[in-house]
């Protein structure tokens, strides 16, 4: 019989449990498909300076930004972000530019403490406003952001000047001439309460003031690193610092306690900024760090949910008001922007997902992988089980650390051992050490090649110990051996014969106290000789 050639011998399409995973998005936590819709682009600045400071207006219904390189404030605006036409007031470098809560003007400082204000709108008219009162450069220019307040402004810098202005007159409220003992490069105002604002030093302290009180700080602790960026989170209650490779936490209400220190980075983190999710309405604590990533944190939860690699050093980072928008700077002049696709966000309005809603502001966790014995995680599972009561412990034999000398010794490194071991400066390893080359016929040796550096140590390791009872048979008898061997490189080294003659004097201090202590030996023998009759 023919056979049918209708079928296929194999089946066209392999079977679905063949095929490799390619990483597949069902997996994924919804978190981390929130930041994957976001597509990457670069604005170009035409500069190769550092993009040290990027901010969001918090007032304009497309997404304004004002990015800071070398003299310019570059601002952007729409959706996609398009340049506009450059702020231009100061030849310098300028720092740290801030809008006012209705986004109708932006202050920005310069490397000679000078405060500009500008209007938005007309950008090319000139500064409004010239604030003068530092005298060095001015890294930290704040708006008030809540209250309405418009009137004020908050400025810092590296002379360690704190300055509250009332800004249309051009004159202080008050200023704190040391408000810091180093350079304040971050600064921070309250969400809650425009009187409250918060600096940061390069001293590593963090401060709390209170402009009705004036110029004492309210509350006072320290990072522990260099503060780069200080962050009120959006309950005023919490405070975000970052300096070192640490983003912290702290209970600003609680009196400065810390509440969870996050060291995801492996560089200095730079700055910090505030993404809301537009999804969920939830927000995100965003870190940029010169190791080139954006980390997101989840402050409710603690944990860090999503990264986002760049491919140069980030020196600032900031997220549109709308969620929208993602933009890092770099210190090569590059500003990467991460933008929703529209795709999604018509999806999700035309869902009718909402996003205001105290109940949908909690997002789901994504389900437990069930293990599986084809997993690697099947075999180690039980690893982290607690011992019960009636359960028969096995205990790890502890892993023995062999001291650096004691591998020389094993290598037959006699003269390495002896100098390793003096570098511990622990009397009883060095005579360990030397006993074990003098069982091995080896320190006599080891004495005639030691170099005039480690001569030294030799000796200053037998002024401090040679007369201790516990090792003085020894170390006596080292130090005779030292001045029979060594004596023509002690007569030409004036630093070894100021060794000697410490040497010397300690062990006369020495003589003397024997002799008074056998004389007092001597009155002392008679009595208890009487005494036991």
């Amino acid at each position: 019989m023919a056979a049918d050639t209708s079928k296929p011998f194999f089946p066209a399409a392999p079977h679905t449990s063949l095929l490799p995973s390619h990483g597949n998005t069902n997996r994924l936590s919804p978190e981390a498909s929130y930041w994957r819709n976001f597509r990457s682009s670069e604005l170009v600045t035409g500069s190769n300076y550092a993009v040290t400071h990027l901010t969001f207006s918090p007032a304009h219904a497309k997404p304004t930004l004002a990015a800071v390189y070398f003299s310019k404030v570059q601002l952007f605006t729409g959706d996609p972000l398009t340049p506009r036409p450059k702020i231009s007031g100061s030849r310098d470098f300028v720092y740290s530019p801030s809008f006012r809560s209705d986004g109708a003007l932006l202050a920005a400082g310069d490397i000679k403490g000078v405060v500009r204000v500008f209007r938005v709108d007309k950008p090319t008219s000139g500064p409004l406003r010239t604030l003068s009162a530092h005298t060095a450069g001015a890294h930290v220019v704040r708006y008030p952001v809540a209250g309405g307040d418009k009137i004020h402004l908050l400025t810092a810098g590296d002379d360690a000047l704190l300055a509250y202005w009332d800004v249309p007159s051009e004159t202080p409220v008050f200023t704190v001439s040391a408000a810091h003992r180093d350079y304040i490069r971050a600064g921070a105002p309250s969400p809650v309460d425009h009187n409250l604002f918060v600096t940061g030093s390069y001293d590593s302290s963090v401060k709390l003031w209170d402009a009705r009180t004036g110029k004492a700080p309210s509350l006072s602790f320290s990072h522990g690193a260099s503060v780069e960026s200080v962050l009120f989170l959006p309950s005023g209650g919490l405070l975000a610092t970052a300096g070192g490779n640490m983003v912290k936490i702290w209970d600003v209400i609680g009196g400065g306690r810390l509440v969870h220190s996050v060291e995801s980075h492996v560089k200095t983190v730079m700055s910090l900024a505030l993404g809301r999710m537009g999804t969920t309405g939830e927000t995100r604590l965003l870190s940029a760090g010169s190791d080139g990533y954006v980390k997101s944190f989840d402050y409710g939860q603690l944990k860090i949910t999503h990264s986002m690699r760049c491919p140069k050093q980030l020196l600032s980072v900031a997220c549109s008001p709308c969620g929208t928008v993602l933009v890092a700077g770099s210190s090569k002049g590059d500003i990467f922007v991460r933008r929703r696709k529209k795709a999604v966000i018509e999806e999700e309005e035309q869902g009718g997902e909402a996003v205001s809603g105290v109940l949908d502001w909690t997002s789901s966790n994504p389900k437990k992988q069930v293990l599986k014995p084809s997993y690697y995680r099947y075999f180690r599972r039980g690893q982290n089980e607690k011992p019960k009561q009636g359960d028969f412990v096995i205990a790890k034999p502890k892993k023995v650390k062999i001291a650096e000398h004691d591998k020389l010794l094993r290598k037959f490194r006699h003269n390495d051992a002896l100098v390793s071991a003096l570098a511990m400066n622990n009397p009883r390893s060095v005579v360990a050490v030397m006993e074990e080359l003098v069982a091995r016929r080896k320190l006599v040796r080891c004495i005639g090649n030691l170099d005039a550096d480690q001569l030294g140590f030799l000796l200053v390791f037998l002024h401090r110990n040679a007369t201790l009872p516990r090792y003085a048979r020894l170390l006596l008898g080292v130090a005779n051996k030292v001045l029979e061997m060594r004596a023509e490189d002690i007569c030409s080294d004036g630093k070894l014969r100021g060794y000697i003659r410490n040497l010397k004097r300690m062990v006369a201090e020495e003589i003397q106290i024997q002799h008074t202590l056998q004389g007092i030996q001597g009155m002392i023998s008679p009595m208890l000789a009487l005494a036991s009759k």
